[in-house]
């Protein structure tokens, strides 16, 4: 018997469970409440649940669930906090974030016309009221600034100051950041009374690359 979407679903959220990238019941909930063959294109729908990144166009993509869950859960998400996404994307991750967070306090930032308008109309018809603001991830969105997370879903060769400047006294930036386009390392660095940071590691990823005025360049 052919399996549902839902079944496909909780599946992929044991299996994300079982190998601890899914470690609390938030996280486990916005995964289980949001539907991610409603975020990626036509053509790709029938790989929605498989643990990895899929293109959705114009050097884009949407990263594996995996490496998404590893994310929230370093983030230390709960209601309420005011989170800043940079990289819309599709508007997967919004979503989650929405869930977690409360839609309301989520703000997102896509840099690419198309796929800004792919992210709203995603968005949209998943039943969603998300900001979403068409422009340079790297200067952060100073408008709703301060954030109490900031999240980056693309690289960085460093750590912009808008984002640090943007940022609550101890809030959190998430951001793969490293020197070369195609390495980089998932930092967490928290904003301590003093303005200084202290950041910690969680190993190797690859990211699109971060383009922008503070980022790397086309």
């Amino acid at each position: 018997m052919t399996q549902t979407k839902n079944e496909h679903r909780e599946k992929m959220v044991r299996y994300l469970e079982k190998i601890r990238y899914i470690k609390s019941d938030p996280v486990k909930n916005a995964f289980l409440n949001v539907d991610r063959s409603k975020f990626v294109p036509n053509h790709s729908k029938e790989d929605a649940y498989r643990d990895t990144p899929l293109q959705i166009g114009f050097g884009q993509t949407i990263s594996a669930p995996s490496m998404i869950a590893l994310m929230l859960e370093v983030s230390q998400l709960r209601y309420g906090l005011k989170t800043l996404e940079i990289g819309a994307g599709s508007g997967y991750n919004a979503a989650l974030l929405a869930q977690i967070c409360g839609e309301e306090n989520v703000v997102t930032i896509e840099r690419v016309p198309e796929v800004y308008n792919f992210c709203i109309e995603n968005l949209k018809n998943a039943g969603y009221n998300i900001k979403v603001i068409l422009g340079d991830g790297t200067k952060g969105h100073e408008e709703d600034a301060p954030y109490d997370r900031i999240i980056s879903t693309a690289a960085a060769p460093h750590v912009p100051q808008s984002w640090k400047d943007q940022l609550k006294e101890g809030g959190l930036i998430i951001a793969p950041v490293g020197k070369k386009r195609y390495y980089q390392e998932l930092l967490v660095s928290k904003k301590m009374p003093d303005g200084t940071f202290s950041t910690s590691f969680y190993g190797g990823c690859v990211f699109v690359p971060l383009v922008g005025e503070e980022g790397w360049k086309e």
